[in-house]
């Protein structure tokens, strides 16, 4: 009963911060809304017994990456007015709501359909540490390597192209 309640809250909040995030005219406020999406899908994964998941969505996306975001709209110091006007915003998002909304209603029919059933569908190391790692390092090595190199490769150009901006070449 208490993980079924935690679901619908997570699942309500999750919806309603990505509609603040289309809804408000600030980036602020925008910002401050997905950091609520982020957190609830956390939670989300939590319910799941995903704890690697869980961990890494708040870490990385819920802390570092909006703490990034929130950064920049810190330093542009976005105002009022250097915001563009919206006129054509509403019938836009009207538009998404009659073009979403027939996929929404079959989607609907299709979970009513479906058997009310309690089914495991994990084991119990689902979403651990040592499971991903394990898969990662034994069955996803040579990819996980060259994303490594990739990324060393575009820290060095990062440097390099800063190092030549400094000295006037």
């Amino acid at each position: 009963m208490l993980v079924n309640l935690l679901f619908y809250g997570f699942a309500v909040l999750a919806v309603l911060g990505a509609a603040g995030l289309i809804f408000f005219r600030h980036p602020m406020n925008g910002a401050m809304s997905f950091v609520v999406t982020l957190v609830c899908l956390a939670g989300l994964y939590a319910l799941l017994s995903a704890k690697l998941i869980f961990a890494l969505q708040l870490i990385v996306y819920a802390g570092a990456i909006m703490s990034l975001i929130v950064f920049i709209i810190m330093f542009l110091n976005i105002q009022p007015e250097d915001l563009p006007s919206e006129e054509t915003k509403i019938p836009y998002i009207l538009g998404g709501l009659v073009l979403v909304a027939p996929v929404g209603l079959l989607l609907g029919k299709i979970i009513k359909t479906l058997p009310n059933m309690s089914v495991d569908l994990v084991g119990n190391n689902f979403g651990g540490v040592k499971p991903v790692g394990l898969i990662l390092f034994q069955e996803w090595l040579v990819p996980f390597e060259i994303v490594s190199i990739l990324l060393l490769v575009s820290l060095v150009g990062a440097v390099v192209l800063t190092g030549k901006r400094g000295t006037g070449k």
